[in-house]
């Protein structure tokens, strides 16, 4: 009974709670407070300022401490299942919908659009990511970052991630 109700309290809010992780926060801490009595209005709120202090989507991450709070580790995965459900259902739904007019000259042409469009928001963020960090670590720690950060992806084809790690290790240790 406790993995149901786990189950409602987060696909409740994913279904309902347009507009991501900050908009579904009032109606998961309905469903856990007031609902389900999980909670206080105070662990609620104590629970989500930890949980916006981790990176990641704070719907989930709020689905998981929550459902492991109350059903340990079988708990955890139903909330975040049931977090992510919406979603996988209306993705697999368009996907299918999608693949059904995928010869369709309107869908080609949809298609071909979106692509420049997201190849330019991608190359927007990039500038203004090397924007900033020239703006904030002047231009000489600008250079290294980004010289053995491309040595050691391009040449090197050390994986992303270690690269991410060693560049936040370098500015927590000589730019912090």
């Amino acid at each position: 009974m406790i993995y149901w109700e786990i189950f409602i309290a987060f696909f409740i809010p994913g279904i309902v709670g347009y507009g991501g992780g900050p908009a579904s926060i009032p109606l998961v801490e309905n469903e856990v407070v007031d609902r389900f009595g999980w909670m206080t209005v105070n662990d609620f709120s104590e629970m989500l300022a930890m949980a916006n202090a981790l990176p990641g989507p704070i719907a989930t991450k709020m689905a998981g401490f929550i459902g492991y709070q109350q059903a340990g580790i079988l708990g955890s995965l139903v909330g975040v299942f049931a977090t992510v459900m919406p979603s996988l259902i209306l993705m697999i739904v368009l996907l299918s919908v999608l693949q059904k007019f995928k010869d369709s000259p309107r869908v080609k042409k949809m298609t071909s659009l979106i692509r420049p469009t997201i190849a330019i928001l991608l190359g927007v963020m990039a500038f203004n990511f090397f924007h900033t960090s020239y703006q904030q670590t002047g231009v000489w720690q600008f250079i290294i970052i980004a010289g053995v950060s491309f040595l050691l992806l391009e040449k090197w084809k050390v994986h992303p991630a270690f690269v991410i790690i060693a560049a936040l290790g370098y500015g927590a240790i000589f730019l912090g």
